[in-house]
């Protein structure tokens, strides 16, 4: 048997606020491992939307997702994190006690980590898109058809058709119609659960004839091989037309599978896991659950509510790593060992 790679923290989920983590934890002198089953780090905001600009992050008026992840990748370099990308944890076994906790931890691809403490930050678990009920549409995903936008040019001077009333539908209308040679947004109704200033600035789009709205469901997809052409819509008065367009965006949410963290013995809460409020800690001493991923009472699902759950959560992680080292805050501003570890003394 392969011997296990030894970890102060195996971190779950390489998002935001994984990342973040590895920055609070080497101010510790925690060193961290990541898994994650993404090809690459940055959860939500890499995968879903990288493009797109974040205005709740203190310090930045705006923020793409990717430049997000970008930053605190940077930010985490002096730490040395180890990323082990492309894999799915599987099983978690525990070897030691509540007092002095270790894990075993096996991945889908046959790695093994055995790991003091655990760190899940795995968003709402597995995102996948859903895909509408129409035939044939997967000869077109990747091609035509797209769940997600990572890069906008590849949207320039296409005739793009955006399916959806949230705000991914919404936003991604109001970024992509400056490049896309043409565009149309199309909804059940008139009625809209993306923000109102959004709804405005589409609707004065669509006033200005720079965009098109119209109300219908899709009802089957025209094209040759992955090459779509048109679409095909029954309108809300059951009416057929045609939309034609070579790019099509269907933002009919995302289902959010929990995965193999449902049979790990933690308490959940409506799919989510239960923690504590002062250090985030599950009912498995050791096990911590930061970010969407955990439920508390007043959780507000933010990427800044996840960085101040991870600050709280490495402080416990210390005690459990190193039991016999006292501990004493310090600010990054004033402690020069800690500006030392930064590379900034």
């Amino acid at each position: 048997m392969t011997n296990p790679i030894e970890t102060d923290c195996l971190i779950i989920g390489a998002g935001p606020v994984g990342l973040f983590a590895v920055f609070e934890l080497g101010l510790l002198d925690i060193k961290a491992h990541l898994v994650d089953i993404l090809p690459k780090v940055g959860g939500q905001c890499s995968e879903l939307y990288p493009e797109k600009p974040i205005y709740d992050i203190p310090g930045f008026p705006s923020v793409s997702g990717q430049g997000l992840v970008d930053n605190l990748m940077k930010q985490i370099e002096p730490f040395g994190a180890t990323y082990h990308l492309g894999q799915q944890v599987d099983a978690v076994e525990v070897l030691g006690t509540a007092e002095k906790p270790l894990f075993r931890v096996t991945t889908d691809a046959g790695e093994v980590f055995q790991a003091k403490t655990i760190a899940v930050a795995a968003g709402g678990g597995s995102f996948q898109p859903k895909r509408p009920p129409v035939a044939g549409i997967e000869a077109y995903e990747g091609h035509s058809v797209h769940y997600a936008v990572r890069k906008i040019e590849h949207f320039r001077d296409r005739d793009v058709f955006i399916v959806g009333g949230g705000d991914s539908a919404l936003d991604w209308t109001l970024s992509l119609q400056p490049v896309a040679r043409s565009l149309t947004l199309m909804h059940r109704r008139d009625e809209f659960r993306a923000a109102p200033h959004s709804v405005e600035q589409m609707r004065a789009l669509v006033a200005a004839d720079k965009m098109k709205l119209v109300f219908g469901q899709i009802a089957a997809l025209e094209g040759e091989g992955a090459a779509l052409s048109a679409v095909q819509c029954r309108g809300s008065d059951g009416q057929p037309f045609t939309i034609a367009c070579d790019r099509l965006l269907p933002f009919f949410g995302l289902t959010m599978k929990l995965g193999p963290i449902a049979a790990w013995g933690l308490n959940l809460h409506e799919n989510l896991i239960a923690v504590d409020t002062e250090k985030f800690e599950t009912s498995t001493p050791g096990i911590f659950a930061i970010g969407d991923i955990n439920w508390y009472p007043g959780k507000l699902k933010l990427i800044l509510s996840g960085f101040h759950e991870a600050a709280l959560f490495a402080q416990k992680a210390h005690r459990y790593v190193y039991p016999d080292r006292r501990l004493t805050f310090q600010y990054t501003t004033s402690s020069t060992s800690l500006q030392k570890k930064l590379g900034v003394a």
